[in-house]
């Protein structure tokens, strides 16, 4: 082998090893800088989760609420219906409580604590059979008094509630559609018939007067009843 051709092979093997430190190089460098970047993104603050998006509830709902109305609320035809059968119904089960020898009273007290204001308002009441000095019930207690009795102060009072009625209905007939609802107000006029456990009938005339109460139920702020006016007596 000539000098010449050993000088080349010794180039080709310096040449090859220079390279291939370059490149070593050069590796190690972007190794390095990778290594850097993620040291520094750890050290960063975690702002996704002090995001305002991060604290939003994005999970379906389950359940809707259903809310009773509520006083501001107007009042609609079917809970006056409701509301007057109600009283009806409640009439017929006070004579039940009675004849049956349960707790009358109770059920009497009940009764106008769900469908008279008496307990968060003012009621202007007109009973039916109710004279004197005591036309006027505009307490609770004097209410209870004309349904069952037995309170001194209304010596007069029987019970109207315990002649036992067996059947109590009404009509708003005082118009084509005897219910005026003026927003939180509703005003309704016609008659209540009455059947008693002896099948006598009776017609009462009637206005109810209903508002929308602190808990949202309808009751009664002012009921008037009597008798239908018979010019022969």
């Amino acid at each position: 082998m000539n000098t010449r051709s050993t000088n080349g092979i010794y180039l080709s093997l310096l040449l090859k090893l220079f390279f291939i430190a370059a490149a070593t190089a050069m590796l190690s460098l972007a190794i390095g800088a990778i290594t850097a970047r993620a040291a520094s993104a750890t050290d960063q603050p975690n702002t996704k989760a002090t995001s305002p998006q991060a604290n939003i509830n994005t999970a379906p709902l389950t359940s809707v609420k259903v809310t009773s109305p509520k006083p501001g609320d107007k009042i609609t035809e079917a809970e006056v219906n409701t509301a007057q059968q109600a009283w009806c119904d409640a009439l017929v089960n006070i004579g039940k409580v009675y004849t049956a020898g349960g707790d009358y009273k109770a059920a009497a007290n009940q009764a106008i604590t769900d469908l008279y204001d008496y307990d968060s308002g003012k009621v202007f009441f007109k009973p039916t059979l109710a004279h004197g000095p005591n036309t006027f019930r505009p307490t609770k207690a004097g209410a209870l008094s004309y349904f069952v009795g037995g309170n001194p102060a209304f010596p007069e009072d029987t019970g109207f509630a315990l002649k036992h009625w067996t059947d109590v209905s009404y009509d708003n007939n005082a118009a084509e559609n005897g219910i005026q609802i003026h927003g939180n107000i509703a005003i309704t006029m016609g008659n209540v018939y009455l059947t008693d456990a002896d099948g006598n009938h009776v017609t009462v005339d009637k206005t109810f007067v209903f508002r929308h109460c602190p808990d949202g139920k309808l009751r009664l702020v002012a009921h008037k009843s009597a008798l239908p006016f018979d010019p022969a007596k």
